[in-house]
């Protein structure tokens, strides 16, 4: 395990992607998006995908330089073609519009499809939140085959699917919920794969349907399957998730009749909303941070320390970070700076 200062691998990354030909705007995006992913703590969502974004680019699955395509508005509502762009700006430039439009009529609800993947929920969320405005995002993922098993099966039938709430502060973010709706996201899977580790107890099944810890069924054939979390709870609201951002989202399910190149595409129908078309972001303020002061306060069970609220611990995780330096694991490190040769960028000299 190595630890790198954010504003260098941040450089590095930018290099990587302007050696792919991505413009100083979308590759600054990239950087942006992935380093803060392992700011926070979610490595899964972090530089370690680098060598498969470099993969679905050479292949055209992720193309470089494209922006969103406004498809439609009608008042408040607005359906968005990511043109198989990165996500990290697609994604950007979506809530960008999705803010003007909460920002006119109150509320704005969007429907994205076609992106390629747009990363780590949250980090959209949040920027909603530091413009003031709430937000609720329900997101699927196609283009590849199914990776998660519904409640009661052994097949796999959705991805990961993730859910994410966010609420304006005083100082940005008041409190975030970003999960996916399997118990552990497949970066996860990769990284406990590059880091040599067993997944946690009940979050996989094999190829057979049956449970396991080994993180390499996941990219294996046949391959086995992530578990839902929640158990029906938590498949439910995975299947709603598929059907909001991909049947109501004008966008594409995993169902099979629909063509799986073998790269993620996601779908995101996200409603943005105007405290100040409700009761005020200054109350919105006062009073939430009065309830998470109030959870908070709650006596903690025996083996914790205390009780957290939503976003607390990637908050803390980040502050760490900041000051340690992220951590990589030497299979990730490898196989990034590999990646990085093959697009003609050498090894930084502060990594020795």
């Amino acid at each position: 395990m190595r630890f790198i200062a954010h504003v260098d691998l941040h450089a590095y990354v930018v290099a990587i992607f302007g050696a792919v030909g991505s413009e100083e705007t979308e590759s600054r995006l990239i950087a942006d998006h992935l380093v803060e992913a392992n700011l926070v703590g979610h490595d899964s969502h972090g530089v370690g995908l680098i060598p498969l974004y470099l993969r679905f680019a050479a292949e055209g699955q992720a193309k470089t330089n494209q922006h969103a395509t406004i498809v439609r508005t009608t008042g408040g509502v607005s359906v968005i073609d990511g043109n198989r762009g990165f996500g990290q700006v697609i994604a950007h430039e979506t809530m960008l519009h999705a803010i003007d439009r909460a920002a006119e009529h109150g509320v704005a609800l969007t429907a994205l499809r076609n992106s390629f993947h747009i990363g780590r929920i949250g980090h959209w969320a949040e920027q909603c939140a530091r413009a003031g405005f709430a937000s609720i995002h329900f997101v699927n993922v196609v283009g590849h085959d199914p990776l998660v098993a519904p409640f009661g099966g052994r097949d796999a039938r959705f991805a990961t699917n993730p859910v994410c709430i966010a609420l304006p502060g005083e100082d940005g973010v008041l409190s975030i919920l970003d999960m996916a709706t399997s118990k552990i996201a497949l970066g996860k899977a990769r990284v406990a794969v590059s880091a040599g580790v067993e997944a946690p107890e009940g979050t996989l099944i094999d190829a057979a349907g049956e449970p396991t810890t080994d993180p390499s069924v996941m990219f294996a054939e046949p391959q086995g399957a992530l578990v839902a979390m929640g158990e029906h709870k938590g498949s439910g609201l995975a299947i709603m998730a598929e059907l909001l951002a991909g049947a109501l989202g004008a966008g594409t399910t995993m169902q099979p009749s629909n063509p799986r190149p073998g790269g993620p595409v996601n779908g995101m129908l996200s409603i943005v909303i105007d405290p100040e078309a409700i009761g005020g972001r200054s109350y919105l303020a006062g009073e939430g941070r009065a309830f998470l002061e109030y959870v908070k306060a709650a006596r903690p069970v025996a083996g914790a320390d205390e009780v957290l609220v939503p976003g607390e611990p990637e908050l803390r995780r980040r502050s760490r970070r900041l000051a340690e330096g992220i951590p990589v694991s030497d299979g990730a490190w490898r196989e990034l700076t590999a990646a990085a040769a093959a697009v003609g960028v050498a090894v930084p000299a502060w990594c020795d």
